[in-house]
């Protein structure tokens, strides 16, 4: 990917944009009991977090996940409308999105949306995360017609105030076009030894950070604030950053963002408490 120009960079950290988390998805709230009840917590800075019950919504409403959801929704309204005037938080409110996997393309338009009508009803989310997203050019009009009636289904939705957020889990730079069709890119999900010497598309500098989201894991403590660093000087809104790896068999999760990071109080305060939308 091209480097910025001199003066993206300079528009990109003139600002002291207020960094958030957005959460790719925790385990079962059976499994992290403790990560679900940080997210609703006073103070955090939590732009968004994912639901995935099986890779999607499931089969029937889960009781455990339908309590975590609950729990989150009165956080953001506690947040929104002023009912805790202590709880000075997240940019976003803390939004919960339902998973909807898209295997790059590969899932049939009808089941995507019969997935977002079932955490719609069960789970009143606030948008979606659409994981493995496709990035080339081909795809993207599928996508828009996807997003399109995504965006139709939640302005009917009595959960989901402000019409809805709907995040592209590309985990890289897609093609430009892309930024027109939801209203954040995750544009870089992988490894702290890519992350550091990563570089951002130059078409990125034409919109705000509150466009694109970044997933770092193996991100050790001692570089923390670099980390932090980068996602600013490359433009980036929304973070999650862990010490886990995908390698990790701590708490059985092979997956690095489904538990909290050992730093996780180190980085909320680090990032300070967000600013209600």
């Amino acid at each position: 990917m091209p480097h910025l120009t001199a003066s993206a960079d300079a528009r990109r950290i003139a600002g002291g944009e207020q960094l958030g988390f957005g959460v790719p998805g925790y385990a079962h709230p059976l499994l992290a009991p403790a990560e679900w009840a940080e997210l609703a917590r006073p103070g955090t800075p939590l732009h968004w977090a994912v639901l995935n019950i099986a890779n999607g919504p499931g089969s029937r409403p889960d009781p455990h996940c339908l309590e975590a959801a609950g729990r989150l929704r009165n956080a953001r309204e506690r947040a929104l409308h002023g009912e805790a005037p202590d709880d000075t938080v997240r940019a976003s409110g803390g939004r919960l999105l339902g998973h909807l996997d898209l295997a790059h393309g590969e899932r049939p338009f009808d089941e995507l949306i019969a997935d977002a009508r079932s955490f719609i009803d069960w789970y009143r989310i606030g948008g979606f995360y659409l994981a493995r997203c496709a990035a080339d050019r081909a795809r993207l009009p599928a996508v828009r017609r996807l997003t399109g009636t995504l965006h139709a289904l939640l302005a009917e939705s009595d959960s989901a105030d402000g019409g809805g957020r709907l995040v592209l889990g590309h985990g890289t730079h897609p093609y430009p076009g892309y930024a027109e069709a939801a209203d954040q890119l995750v544009t870089f999900q992988g490894p702290w030894t890519d992350y550091r010497w990563s570089q951002v598309a130059e078409w990125t500098a034409d919109y705000p950070p509150e466009r694109f989201a970044h997933f770092v894991h193996g991100v050790p403590r001692t570089h923390l604030e670099e980390a932090m660093r980068v996602a600013r000087w490359q433009g980036a809104g929304t973070i999650f950053f862990t010490d886990r790896n995908d390698r990790d068999g701590r708490s059985g999760q092979s997956d690095p963002f489904a538990a909290l990071p050992s730093y996780w109080d180190e980085i909320v305060s680090r990032i300070g408490p967000g600013i209600s939308e």
